[in-house]
């Protein structure tokens, strides 16, 4: 197996993560990042913060590349540079807003749906061997996850505890006949072709559909970055927009560290076409409401927020996610951290940034 990882979105959440974790493991990794979070979500996306940090604590080991996963000749050039030495994909590059796919339907399925077709065939051409795996979303399932039968509680809405998915949503949910949101249908477009190329041509690959990914890596903005961006808010004393459901819909969050240790483990023993529902489960989840009772008490602030009674379009009223196929497929695995260690997490790590 080749000792070089290339990684998209490198700069972000998930990719710089998977940088550190990899590097630390002794491999190479080959970055592709051209901060287009930054053109997403303005100043307060931007990940040029994070490549900076990233690059001085990893030195050597990363080489960067400010590519565009639009650019189908610059990426094969860079995948038959590296070739049989490639011996692991991370895609985790994304426009990852609902809001913002509405704006630039062509931007968000040239991104998403076409730059992980480009990722694919790259692979496929000169490192079909290497584990190929995707950051997908739990978006896939479109506005399914709402017509399940939910109760009000003081702070949350929640499944009764005999319905058969109140461990966890799993992957048996459809993902047809439901509103999915522009950026929905671009990330099944990138699902099933990363599942096809998978069984099509025998590669490993994974998708990976993922629930509330956070951590103190993320540049969080108010279109994208959920749990960060309480945090952000609190700590900075901005005022926080809650778009309906009474601010009580719940998430399963799981911190970057947890998703990048199924990452290292799916490439140790590789499948083909798997997909995995990956989340926090019921070991780490919250409602909007919570987190900001936890992050008012985590910065000893109070939280500025505004209620808007309309929800996102397609948004999740309940979702947290049934890690029980992964966990089948890889036992020695588990999440580690909970929503209030997330949330001093990011605490701890922007205390010197996110400031009033």
């Amino acid at each position: 197996m080749g000792s070089v990882v290339v990684i998209t979105g490198s700069a972000g959440l998930i990719g710089s993560e998977s940088v550190r974790h990899f590097a630390a493991l002794g491999m190479d990794v080959v970055g592709v990042d051209n901060d287009m979070r930054g053109y997403f979500f303005g100043a307060d996306g931007s990940t040029k913060w994070n490549l900076e940090r990233m690059t001085k604590e990893i030195g050597d080991r990363y080489t960067h590349y400010s590519l565009d996963i639009r650019d189908r000749e610059g990426l094969g050039r860079l995948f038959a540079q590296y070739g049989k030495n490639i011996g692991l994909v991370i895609h985790a590059a994304a426009q990852p807003s609902h809001d913002w796919a509405a704006r630039e339907p062509y931007t968000d399925f040239d991104v998403n749906a076409v730059g992980t077709l480009n990722m694919l065939e790259s692979a496929r051409r000169h490192a079909i061997d290497a584990p190929f795996i995707f950051t997908s979303t739990n978006k896939v399932y479109g506005d399914t996850p709402n017509s399940l039968p939910l109760v009000e509680r003081e702070t949350r809405w929640e499944l009764p505890e005999d319905h058969k998915w109140y461990q966890g949503i799993d992957e048996t949910m459809t993902i047809d006949s439901s509103l999915h949101s522009i950026f929905g249908a671009s990330k099944v477009a990138a699902d099933v072709m990363v599942q096809e190329y998978g069984r099509y041509f025998g590669m490993p690959t994974a998708v990976f559909r993922g629930g509330t990914l956070t951590g103190p890596g993320h540049s969080a903005a108010e279109l994208h970055g959920f749990l960060a961006y309480v945090m952000r808010c609190v700590m900075e004393q901005r005022k926080y927009r809650i778009f309906g459901y009474k601010g009580k819909q719940v998430r399963d969050a799981i911190h970057s560290h947890d998703l990048v240790s199924a990452f290292e483990a799916f490439q140790k023993a590789p499948r083909v076409a798997e997909i995995y529902n990956m989340g926090g489960g019921r070991t780490s989840n919250c409602s909007v409401l919570e987190a900001f009772q936890l992050a008012s008490e985590i910065a000893g602030l109070p939280a500025d927020t505004e209620y808007v009674p309309e929800n996102r379009t397609g948004d999740h009223q309940w979702w947290i996610s049934s890690t029980a196929r992964f966990e089948e497929h890889y036992p020695d695995w588990k999440v580690t951290y909970d929503v209030p260690m997330i949330l001093r997490d990011m605490y701890e790590s922007n205390k010197d940034v996110w400031k009033a």
